[in-house]
């Protein structure tokens, strides 16, 4: 019997996201300065400004990924982690489609992140160039920082029938 994967709300106060996200922040800590590390605990994924979503396959959490409003035209990306056991499988390509196309409906005309500069975080800024995004300078309220790469996404909005016809 083959189990579907599903993305849903996450719920913060589930066991399995707080290891995840413990994981996360461990594998973060272990790669960059701590005044470098820019991802969110528990408690920063839990405001109002934040999205927060898992990716699970029956009861099994396989990843998670948040969206932060900075404003109403732009996002940020957040706390995108796939577990370690459950790496390869495309469900990172999963998540980041996920967050584009909620961003979209959203109306946001871009997409940013923030990620590491070490050879640790290549595979996610190779995935994020796959998918468009590009390195620019620091947004929102980051500053330039030799361990910090930053990219941005400019999104396509689908023109209104009315729009399309003028």
């Amino acid at each position: 019997m083959t189990t579907t994967t599903s993305i849903d709300l996450g719920d913060l106060a589930d066991e399995r996201v707080i290891r995840l996200l413990t994981d996360h922040l461990t594998d973060m800590f272990a790669t960059s300065p701590a005044e470098s590390v820019h991802a969110l605990d528990v408690s920063g994924l839990a405001v109002s400004d934040v999205t927060f979503w898992t990716i699970a396959e029956g009861d099994d959490l396989l990843g998670c990924v948040a969206l932060k409003e900075l404003d109403p035209a732009h996002g940020e990306l957040k706390s995108m982690r796939t577990d370690a056991a459950a790496r390869g499988r495309g469900l990172g390509a999963r998540l980041l489609e996920h967050v584009l196309a909620e961003s979209a409906q959203r109306g946001y005309r871009w997409v940013s992140l923030e990620t590491g500069s070490q050879e640790f975080f290549r595979p996610a800024r190779t995935l994020y160039a796959k998918y468009g995004f590009r390195e620019c300078g620091p947004f929102a309220e980051y500053r330039l920082d030799p361990n910090s790469v930053f990219m941005t996404l400019e999104l396509e909005l689908e023109l209104e029938p009315s729009s399309a016809a003028e």
